[in-house]
């Protein structure tokens, strides 16, 4: 079976990130799904993007078993695929350690709906999980990140919302494909800066009102949307 168009958009997606100058040397990934195959491609662990080719993307299937690829695949897989089998409608995953977004992290704070501009990318605030328990660390880490994440969207929808801060960590995206995932990785990096200059501008600043986070979520996304082109 053959996986070259997939292994070349994993590779595309992933050399974005280093094009938006969202990843440091090694510290991102990108992942995307063939949920007809039961596989995804993903980064190998730690090889450096001057030096990565699409032959390098690995292939692995949902339960983390390698199925192509001459290397080992990024080291954040399990918390992808765990991912793919908890949100049934995404198709690509990305994860960096993007300044702004990773202090937010660091800060174990959600990111706060202050303007229109959040509001067009995700429905309310940018949520943080909860802080990984001794247990789950020494269970399997990567795993229980992905856990971290899908517990703190039982009451959210991860389409209405497709992206996290993991607390202490860094943050996550998704998205209908890896290109899609990278999308809104760079979308909430802008949104972490400006949440941060705007919470530093004046620390009591209140959340964007309701009304205004609905209308603009709903114009581009709702079932009425109109903005852009049909």
């Amino acid at each position: 079976m053959s996986y070259i168009e997939l292994k070349r958009e994993v590779y595309e997606a992933n050399m974005e990130l280093q094009r938006r100058n969202l990843v440091v040397y090694t510290w991102g990934n990108v992942s995307q799904v063939d949920r007809a195959k039961g596989v995804i491609a993903i980064k190998p662990s730690g090889v450096a993007y001057e030096v990565m080719k699409p032959d390098d993307i690995v292939i692995v299937d949902l339960e983390n078993n390698i199925v192509d690829g001459k290397m080992r695949p990024s080291s954040d897989t399990k918390t992808h695929t765990h991912l793919y089998r908890h949100f049934d409608s995404i198709g690509g995953v990305t994860h960096t350690h993007s300044t702004y977004a990773t202090a937010w992290a660091q800060t174990q704070q959600a990111i706060p709906c202050y303007g229109t501009t959040h509001a067009d990318y995700a429905y309310g605030e940018i949520p943080c999980t909860a802080v990984m328990s001794d247990e789950q660390i020494e269970r399997d880490y990567e795993e229980e990140t992905g856990v971290q994440i899908t517990d703190c969207f039982k009451t959210r929808s991860p389409k209405e919302v497709p992206m996290v801060i993991v607390a202490g960590h860094a943050p996550f995206t998704w998205g209908k494909n890896g290109a899609d995932a990278v999308y809104h990785a760079v979308i909430l990096e802008e949104i972490a800066r400006m949440a941060y200059l705007t919470k530093t501008l004046q620390p009591n600043t209140a959340a964007l009102k309701q009304g205004i986070v609905d209308k603009h979520y709903l114009r581009k996304h709702g079932k009425n949307a109109y903005y852009g082109q049909k």
